[in-house]
């Protein structure tokens, strides 16, 4: 309890002046989150849907998220810090390339593993290809998509940590700082606010999913659960196969 005692001193949540407290803290974490989701989201939900229609560049996909997963986040931060300098571009650029891979692959892997015959009968109805995307295409790979949402929010509130490294605010600088004065509290108490913020955040998307996705296309996908994850986080193989 002497560890968990920093967390709930009304004194920490409340901060000063030159010394913000774990709301304060708590806020600027969030906004670094939600900034990062929507830079990520408007540069990989399209890209994956069109190439997920088109069936054009599916080896793209699996490529470029590999790529991207595998480069370390804290070594690409100190190159942006050393190109950009000091502010919120570098770790900004940083967390994008961390959350794009899972957006990417789940938008790709649902709406290329659609149901053909869900497709082809669509365009027997006349829809053309637009209509088939957002009409049949789309609203079928929700859960893929939200998957990939809900792998990249966790990435990216776990790892808005680093901002601290170059001076910003968040969860990480209680992190960082109760390391540099040895305040094991304080350390304590910034890594269990950053997990139980994403606990709750998964939480929250899980209940939108459910509100979205109709019961049917839970079902399913329930049922292929292990090859929904294996999807998102293996690169899409199924998606580039059919792709190809």
């Amino acid at each position: 309890m002497t560890y968990l005692s920093w967390l709930f001193s009304a004194e920490n949540w409340a901060g000063g002046a030159d010394n913000p407290g774990i709301a304060q803290r708590l806020v600027e974490h969030l906004g670094y989150t939600a900034l990062t989701l929507v830079i990520a989201l408007v540069i990989a939900l399209p890209l994956g849907a069109w190439i997920g229609h088109s069936g054009r560049g599916g080896f793209l996909v699996v490529g470029i998220a590999n790529a991207l997963r595998a480069l370390p986040t804290l070594g690409l931060l100190v190159l942006l810090f050393l190109a950009v300098g000091l502010g919120l571009l570098g770790p900004l650029i940083a967390l994008v390339i961390l959350a794009v891979p899972p957006l990417l692959a789940g938008t790709y892997s649902g709406v290329a593993n659609v149901d053909p015959q869900i497709v082809d009968a669509a365009k027997g109805m006349g829809m053309r290809g637009r209509e088939v995307l957002f009409k049949v295409e789309l609203p079928n790979a929700l859960p893929l998509i939200i998957g990939g949402v809900r792998s990249a929010l966790l990435q990216i509130i776990s790892t808005a940590t680093i901002a601290a490294y170059v001076g910003l605010g968040g969860l990480g600088r209680f992190i960082l700082d109760g390391l540099s004065q040895r305040d094991f509290p304080q350390m304590i108490g910034g890594s269990i606010l950053v997990a139980l913020l994403a606990i709750v955040a998964d939480v929250v998307l899980g209940g939108l999913q459910k509100l979205l996705v109709s019961p049917g296309l839970q079902e399913r996908s329930a049922a292929s659960k292990p090859g929904r994850l294996r999807l998102i986080r293996g690169g899409a193989d199924t998606g580039a196969s059919r792709a190809a």
